[in-house]
């Protein structure tokens, strides 16, 4: 059964309040503009890592592929997000990446962030602060795949989320936890027929 979401107390909201946001820390350093189309690749499984993406606008999907051929997605960064933030200390990405809409990024060299980390102190608190928000994420997102059913999945998602999004997105949920459109689609179906008509 998911517990709760825990939440920092006053002081961790003072904190928050204090530190400026880390993409406009990040939008400060050097780097260039990259345009991706949608369904555009902005990098693949392999690949040496050279660049952290700061998502300007759009939305990229961090993927990997399941050996029975479906997609998981373990990340959708929009605006204001960084793509990928845990290849920064790896030499070459575990995963690929594909742009969902139309996306610019403002992409950081990897050497030129890690050094400003190690020289500016508050950008590494900012910096660790967000790399905490992901891992409570990236438990969260782990807590759902153990589920067994695509209803505790869905409920767990929903709960997290507060709503589901648009029709057209549920493909993307559906990904997000690990179940095939279709299955998702099925249990929608069986929640509507058990509401009965509007």
């Amino acid at each position: 059964m998911m517990g709760h979401a825990c939440h920092a107390g006053p002081e961790g909201d003072m904190i928050e309040i204090m530190l400026p946001s880390l993409f406009a820390l990040l939008d400060d350093l050097p780097g260039r503009p990259c345009e991706f189309d949608a369904g555009g690749s902005v990098f693949h499984s392999g690949d040496p890592i050279r660049n952290i993406h700061a998502v300007q606008s759009g939305t990229i999907h961090l993927v990997r592929h399941q050996d029975d051929g479906s997609i998981l997605i373990l990340q959708r960064a929009g605006p204001a997000s960084i793509l990928a933030e845990a290849s920064l200390y790896s030499a070459q990405y575990h995963c690929d990446a594909r742009a969902e809409t139309a996306a610019v990024t403002w992409a950081i060299p990897r050497s030129t962030l890690r050094a400003r980390l190690q020289q500016d102190p508050e950008l590494a608190v900012v910096w660790a602060r967000h790399l905490a928000r992901e891992v409570q994420q990236a438990r969260l997102q782990a807590e759902i795949l153990f589920l067994k059913t695509v209803a505790a999945r869905l409920d767990a998602w929903i709960a997290w989320h507060g709503s589901l999004p648009e029709k057209g997105h549920w493909s993307a949920v559906a990904h997000e936890i690990g179940v095939s459109p279709e299955a998702l689609y099925r249990e929608m179906a069986r929640r509507r027929a058990r509401r009965g008509p509007a």
